[in-house]
């Protein structure tokens, strides 16, 4: 499809019909493939070892940065998306940047060494800086709003570079407050005028992450099934952690997209803001559940040193975090959530307490497990959301009912009849 070589880039309405993601937000989301695919496996031999506690805040810091460059281009297309010639060159710029992050995890995971990461964010950052430069040029309206978003973020990006100097607590002190700054701009930028993005458009943006996660949950099983058969062999410990593994992915699948998050956000524009960052707990707990099933597959191959009860925590935790958090973030927004909290919270609680029947049953049976109270809960979501369409159609239908107007035919016939005298007579 070729595009137009220069248009005004002013806000897109948020009401725009058919709005969905173009083929360039599809090719822009498989730079981070890359990225979290290096991630997780780098977060899964750190599981294998032993090391999951030790290697857990890198490994949310890396998250973070993966995440957050995505969320930073997400929400300005949905705002101000022209797919002009400039938008599609700035677009690669900020590609090539995520693809230097991806190169950059592995240092920084094993050593510590986050300069590649920073490197990858300032080419990222010169792309986003311009784009709302642009709007600044030719949006008069949005004009505060994106001088605003391109300073924080230049600011941002500043203290950034500076971050890379420090070490220990003061490096962790410094993270943490940095977080904030950015998480903060939006909120800074938009104090005057909001940002104009629209509220499907979004919410499939945030299913498509959320799928690439899932994906890497696939990918990051198959990796581990390629380790258990060179090492031993087809087992049926093997066969029954890869099955399970597929039904648990396929399960947290089927529950998140049960969620009505267009409407709800469309509903709820000024609740945006949790919604929007409280996924980075939902795709966090992912991709940390792609490096668990990656090493209980490969568990079930050959030893590794992480204990059965490690492992099945690794994938009970993220789990259950998952669950918790699809109904939170989703309550404030939809007023009957289609995932009920009692299932859900309840759910979570039995999933954490499975791992510790890894001490007398088979890691591959606390999979299973894991796999089967999932695999329930969209069973009972299913059910009992039915349920609630079926009264809802029988409360309208008696309502229509009681409350519709007599036929012509029933009122003559009703005159016809000879008066009745009451009791009182």
């Amino acid at each position: 499809m070729s595009a137009q070589f220069r248009i005004r880039m002013t806000a897109r309405a948020t009401d725009e019909p058919h709005r969905a993601a173009s083929q360039l937000e599809l090719l822009f989301d498989l730079t981070f493939v890359i990225a979290i695919a290096s991630l997780t496996v780098r977060y899964a031999h750190a599981l294998a070892g032993g090391h999951a506690l030790e290697e857990l805040v890198p490994f949310l810091q890396v998250f973070f940065a993966i995440w957050w460059a995505w969320i930073n281009f997400t929400w300005f297309a949905s705002s101000f998306d022209t797919d002009d010639v400039p938008y599609r060159l700035l677009t690669m710029v900020q590609m090539a940047g995520v693809l230097v992050l991806a190169a950059g995890v592995p240092a920084a995971l094993e050593h510590g060494d986050f300069g590649a990461v920073a490197l990858g964010y300032v080419i990222m950052r010169l792309g986003l800086v311009a784009q709302w430069l642009r709007v600044a040029a030719d949006d008069p309206a949005s004009r505060g709003l994106a001088l605003r978003s391109a300073t924080g973020i230049a600011i941002a990006q500043a203290a950034w570079v500076l971050w890379l100097g420090l070490h220990d607590a003061a490096s962790f002190l410094f993270f943490a407050a940095l977080v904030i700054l950015e998480l903060a701009i939006p909120l800074w930028a938009e104090r005057k005028r909001p940002s104009s993005w629209h509220p499907h458009h979004i919410a499939e943006r945030y299913g498509l992450f959320a799928i690439i996660l899932l994906g890497e949950s696939v990918f990051a099983a198959s990796t581990g099934v390629d380790r258990a058969l060179a090492a031993g062999g087809v087992s049926a410990p093997l066969v029954a952690v890869a099955v399970s593994a597929l039904a648990l992915v396929f399960a947290l699948w089927w529950l998140y997209f049960l969620q009505p998050a267009g409407d709800g956000l469309a509903s709820h524009r000024d609740r945006s803001y949790l919604w929007g960052y409280g996924h980075y707990g939902i795709f966090a707990a992912l991709a940390a559940v792609g490096a668990g099933l990656e090493v209980a597959v490969e568990h079930t191959g050959h030893h590794v040193a992480a204990s059965p009860v490690a492992v099945g925590y690794a994938i009970a935790v993220p789990v259950s975090a998952f669950l918790a958090l699809l109904w939170a973030l989703h309550a404030p927004i939809v007023s009957r959530p289609v995932c009920r909290p009692t299932p859900l919270l309840g759910g979570g609680l039995a999933i954490l307490l499975l791992p510790l029947a890894a001490t007398w049953i088979t890691l591959s049976a606390v999979v299973a497990a894991i796999a089967v109270t999932c695999a329930s809960l969209v069973a009972i979501t299913l059910l009992g959301d039915r349920r609630r369409q079926a009264v809802t159609r029988e409360s309208r239908s008696w309502t229509s009912r009681t409350t519709a107007a007599p036929s012509p035919t029933a009122v003559a016939q009703r005159l016809s009849e000879p008066e009745r005298a009451s009791p009182a007579a």
